[in-house]
C-alpha cells in the first residue's frame, strides 16, 4: 500500500465519502486543476488546494496506517474525509498528476510526526493498563446485578403495556400515537435496556406506515414479546442463544473469540445516523477462511466514525468474534499491514439460496434483520413501481428493500448491469435485498452502490 506503483481505483476513493455532498465536491476537485505542490512518498499524499481564501487549504493523508486512512486538512470542514482530501486521493489515483517526492513539506511532516507520536503513546498506556489489575471484579459483578435486576423490572412492565395493548385492541394503537410509544421507550432507556427502547420507538412508526399495519405491529409485538421472554427466562437458554438476547437488549459484551488471521476483502461501508449516533458498517470476507463478518464503528451526532476502510481493499488483520447464536459481528484486532488493493470476489449464490439463508439464520436468531449475501448472476429489473434481483440462470428473484429505492446507488447499478448479469453484495432479510456493492462480469473491481 505504501508504494507509489499501487493506487486505488476512483470508486474505491469515493467509497471513504461520509455522505452524497461529499462525494459529489470530492468529485470536482479531483483534477489537476485546483491542485499545487502535490506529492507522494512513504505511504502519504500532500497538497495545496486553491479555495476562496487568500491562502490553499493544506492537505494531507496518511495511507500507511494499518487501521485505514486518516485525514488533515486546513479547511474549516468537520467531516472526514472532507472533499479536499477525497480530491487529492481521486488526483493521486488518477492519470500520475502526483508525483512520487523524496519527502514530503514540512507542515505534512509535522502533522505526520505528531500523529505517530500519539499512537505510540496510545498504545504504550494501552499496553502498561493491561496487566495493572486496577479493575475490581466484586465491584464489576455487583454493577451487573444491579443492572441486570433493572433490565428484568423493564421487561416485566414491558410485558404488562404489551398485554393491555392486545387487550384493548391494535386500533387503539393508531389512536394514541408516537406518545404512548415515546413514554414505554424512555421507560425502558431507565432500566438500562436500549434495545428495548429501539424496538418499541419502531412500534410507534408502524401505524403510519401503510395499508397492512396491523399485520406489520402484531409480528413486531410478537418478536418483542419472545425477546422479553428470553431474557426472562434466560437461564433456561442454550448460552449462545442467552447471549444473543444480551446483544439484542443492548447490553454490553467483549469479542472474547479466538483471533482468526485472513486477509479481508473490505465488501462495503455504509453509515446510519440518529439524532446522538453514527454508527458505521463495515462487512468484511476472508479469503482464506470464507467468512463473511461485520464491524461496527460509531461517531458522535454530526461525526463520521473514525475507522474508514475504502471498499475492494483487502486488510491482513485479525478478527475477534463477539458472543451469539449466529452473530456475524467481530472487533478489528492486530492489523498487520495498511490495506492494499486485491482482485478476489466473494464466491456467489442464486437468490433463493440467499433467501434459504436468511431462513435459517433466523433459527439461531429470531430478531435478524438481514444476513450478508453475495448473488452471482443477477439483473435488475422493474416489477411494477418497485425493482428486483432477477436470477439469469433460474426463475427466482429478490425484491429490493425500500431502503435501496431511496438511494442514489439503485441507478448506478441499473447502469452498470445494462440488462446483464453482475455480482452483488448486500443484505438479504425480511423485506427484501439491499444491494452494497456490486462487480460487473469480467472485472475485480468493486463499484460501492451506497
Amino acid at each position: 500500500m505504501t508504494e507509489q506503483g499501487v493506487r486505488w481505483t476512483a470508486e474505491q476513493v469515493l467509497s471513504l465519502a461520509p455522505d452524497a455532498a461529499s462525494r459529489t465536491a470530492g468529485g470536482k476537485l479531483g483534477t489537476a486543476g485546483p491542485w499545487s505542490e502535490a506529492g507522494s512518498g512513504e505511504g502519504t499524499v500532500w497538497g495545496l488546494c486553491k479555495g476562496s481564501g487568500s491562502r490553499p487549504y493544506q492537505t494531507v493523508v496518511d495511507l500507511a496506517d494499518p487501521a485505514g486512512p486518516a485525514y488533515k486538512c486546513s479547511c474549516p470542514s468537520r467531516k472526514f474525509p472532507c472533499k479536499h482530501a477525497l480530491g487529492l486521493l481521486l488526483l493521486w489515483a488518477g492519470d500520475g498528476s502526483v508525483p512520487a517526492s523524496a519527502e514530503a513539506p514540512d507542515w505534512a511532516e509535522q502533522w505526520l510526526a505528531d500523529r505517530r507520536s500519539r499512537e505510540e503513546s496510545k498504545q504504550g498506556r494501552s499496553e502498561g493498563g493491561s496487566g495493572s489489575g486496577s479493575a475490581d471484579p466484586e465491584a464489576a459483578r455487583r454493577r451487573a446485578e444491579r443492572r441486570a435486576e433493572r433490565v428484568t423490572a423493564g421487561a416485566t412492565e414491558l410485558e404488562q403495556r404489551l398485554a393491555d395493548l392486545l387487550r384493548g385492541g391494535l386500533a387503539t394503537a393508531e389512536q394514541a400515537g408516537y406518545g404512548l410509544w415515546d413514554e414505554t421507550a424512555a421507560r425502558m432507556v431507565d432500566a438500562q435496556a436500549p434495545g428495548l427502547a429501539a424496538h418499541v420507538r419502531e412500534l410507534g412508526a408502524i401505524p403510519a406506515s401503510g395499508a397492512g399495519w396491523p399485520a406489520r405491529l402484531l409480528e413486531e409485538c410478537a418478536l418483542l414479546h419472545l425477546l422479553d421472554q428470553g431474557w426472562l427466562r434466560r437461564d433456561r437458554l442454550p448460552d449462545a442463544l442467552a447471549a444473543t438476547v444480551r446483544s439484542r437488549l443492548g447490553l454490553p459484551a467483549t469479542a472474547d473469540g479466538a483471533p482468526l488471521r485472513d486477509h479481508w476483502l473490505v465488501l462495503a461501508q455504509y453509515d446510519t445516523v440518529d439524532p446522538k449516533l453514527t454508527t458505521r458498517r463495515i462487512w468484511l470476507h476472508g479469503a482464506a477462511s470464507g467468512r463473511t463478518r461485520l464491524l461496527l464503528s460509531y461517531g458522535a451526532a454530526g461525526r463520521a466514525p473514525e475507522l474508514s476502510l475504502p471498499v475492494g481493499l483487502a486488510l491482513d488483520a485479525e478478527l475477534c468474534a463477539y458472543p451469539g447464536a449466529g452473530q456475524s459481528r467481530a472487533a478489528l484486532g492486530e492489523r498487520f499491514a495498511p490495506p492494499a488493493p486485491a482482485a478476489f470476489r466473494p464466491p456467489g449464490i442464486s437468490t433463493a439460496e440467499a433467501a434459504a439463508r436468511y431462513g435459517e439464520a433466523l433459527r439461531d436468531d429470531p430478531w435478524l434483520e438481514s444476513v450478508p449475501a453475495t448473488l452471482d448472476r443477477v439483473i435488475p429489473v422493474p416489477d411494477g413501481e418497485q425493482w428486483q434481483l432477477a436470477d439469469a440462470d433460474t426463475d427466482s428473484a429478490l425484491p429490493l428493500t425500500r431502503a435501496a429505492h431511496t438511494r442514489p446507488g439503485l441507478w448506478r447499478l441499473v447502469a452498470l448491469s445494462g440488462g446483464a448479469p453482475v455480482t452483488v453484495f448486500g443484505e438479504c432479510g425480511h423485506r427484501g435485498f439491499t444491494p452494497l456493492t456490486a462487480w460487473p462480469d469480467g472485472t475485480g473491481e468493486a463499484v460501492p452502490l451506497c
